[in-house]
């Protein structure tokens, strides 16, 4: 057993491939990397830093319908309409929303509307999925909610015109 090790936690795991030691089931494995600090869960409130196109799409949304606007990552900038009742976020090219970062697994996170509220629901996902810097299984999105997962960080806005209706909910 001398030659199985588990890596350390510094190390980075990559998907087995080119060597040929490795089978077809080690390449389909799930390769997302963990995260190695606790300090980079860390939550750090952007505040309401939109630009003037970001602030169009906002008013631009119609009722029963929200968006994400990813904050920090690679695809910093990035703004994704929700506007079924079911939206896929992860690494698997099919997802909705195709983060491709080995921070995010495969399946990653649902959001989920039911009238004009909206849910995210964490699809057992490797690094977890975090709402105003609390880790979820299941959390309500309001107006202004950070979403982390993986290495992206978004911030979710709904229609202005569903606003009144969710304040008196």
């Amino acid at each position: 057993m001398d030659d199985i090790r588990r890596p350390d936690s510094g190390e980075i795991r990559r998907a087995a491939g080119g060597s040929g030691e490795a089978g077809s089931a080690d390449r389909a494995a799930d390769t997302t990397q963990t995260f190695g600090h606790d300090s980079d869960l860390s939550f750090v409130p952007f505040g309401s830093d939109l630009t003037e196109a970001e602030l169009d799409a906002i008013d631009a949304l119609p009722s029963g319908a929200a968006i994400l606007i990813v904050r920090s990552g690679p695809t910093a900038g990035a703004r994704y309409l929700l506007d079924t009742d079911v939206t896929t976020i992860g690494r698997h090219p099919e997802a909705d929303i195709f983060f491709d970062d080995v921070t995010v697994s495969r399946r990653h996170a649902e959001v989920t509307r039911t009238g004009t509220s909206f849910e995210i629901v964490d699809q057992r996902s490797l690094n977890g999925t975090y709402v105003n810097g609390e880790r979820v299984d299941r959390g309500r999105l309001t107006n202004g909610s950070e979403v982390r997962i993986g290495k992206f960080r978004l911030n979710f806005f709904v229609s202005p015109s569903d606003l009144a209706p969710a304040a008196d909910a």
